[in-house]
C-alpha cells in the first residue's frame, strides 16, 4: 500500500499534466453536431489506449522516437481540419452529418460513425507527442505498475470525457460553444496540426 498510493498520485499527475489541453479538443468535438458525444468519447479512449500501448511497448523494447518523428502526426489533425474546411464551405449536410443527426445513438454503429471516432482517436494520438515523453520513461522506470498506471489513464479519460461535455452543457458557457463549434473546430484542429508538424522540422536539420 505505502508503494500504490504514491504511484497512484503519479499517475494522477502525469495524466492531467499531459492531457489538460485536450479539453478544448473534446468541447470542440462535442460542439460539433457532426459527431455524437459516444463517437467522441469512443475515439478518445481509443486514441489514450494507442499512446499507452505504444508507450509500454517503446518502454519494453528500450526504443527511444527520434526528435522530428512523432511531430508528422500532425497531418491527422491537419487533414481532418482541411477536410472540415471544405465541408463548411459546401454548406450544412455536405458531409451526410443530417442523416445522422438526431439519431446516431440509437442506430447501430456503421462505416461513418466507426471513421468519426477513428478521427477523434488519430486527433487523440497526434496530440500525444508529449504524453509519449513521459510515458515512455515512466514506464520504464517503474515496469510493475504500468496496470496501475493504465487503469488511472482510463479513469481520468472518463472524467476529461465528462468535463468536455459539461462545458458543452454549461447553463452559461454551453450555448456560445454549441453555436461556435462547427464553425471552430476545423480552425482548431487545423492550427493544432500546424503546431505539431512544427517539431518536425528537426528531420530537415543536417544531422552532427
Amino acid at each position: 500500500m505505502e508503494q500504490i498510493l504514491p504511484a497512484l498520485g503519479v499517475s494522477v499527475i502525469v495524466f492531467i499534466s499531459t492531457n489538460i489541453d485536450d479539453i478544448l479538443l473534446l468541447s470542440a468535438f462535442f460542439a460539433d453536431p457532426g459527431f455524437t458525444a459516444r463517437q467522441v468519447v469512443a475515439g478518445q479512449f481509443l486514441g489514450m489506449a494507442a499512446l499507452v500501448l505504444a508507450s509500454v511497448a517503446c518502454a519494453l523494447l528500450a526504443v527511444r522516437v527520434p526528435d522530428g518523428w512523432i511531430g508528422l502526426l500532425g497531418l491527422a489533425p491537419l487533414a481532418l481540419g482541411l477536410r472540415g474546411l471544405w465541408a463548411l464551405r459546401r454548406g450544412p449536410g455536405a458531409d451526410g452529418d443530417d442523416d445522422e443527426k438526431g439519431d446516431d445513438d440509437e442506430k447501430p454503429p456503421g462505416g461513418a460513425a466507426r471513421f468519426k471516432a477513428l478521427a477523434v482517436a488519430s486527433v487523440t494520438v497526434a496530440n500525444g507527442g508529449d504524453n509519449l515523453g513521459v510515458y515512455i520513461p515512466l514506464f520504464s522506470s517503474t515496469p510493475g505498475h504500468v496496470p496501475l498506471h493504465a487503469a488511472v489513464f482510463a479513469v481520468m479519460t472518463g472524467a476529461l470525457c465528462a468535463l468536455g461535455h459539461r462545458l458543452v452543457h454549461h447553463p452559461v458557457l454551453g450555448s456560445r460553444i454549441r453555436r461556435y463549434g462547427r464553425a471552430a473546430l476545423p480552425f482548431v484542429l487545423i492550427g493544432l496540426g500546424l503546431w505539431i508538424l512544427s517539431d518536425a522540422l528537426a528531420l530537415a536539420r543536417p544531422a552532427g
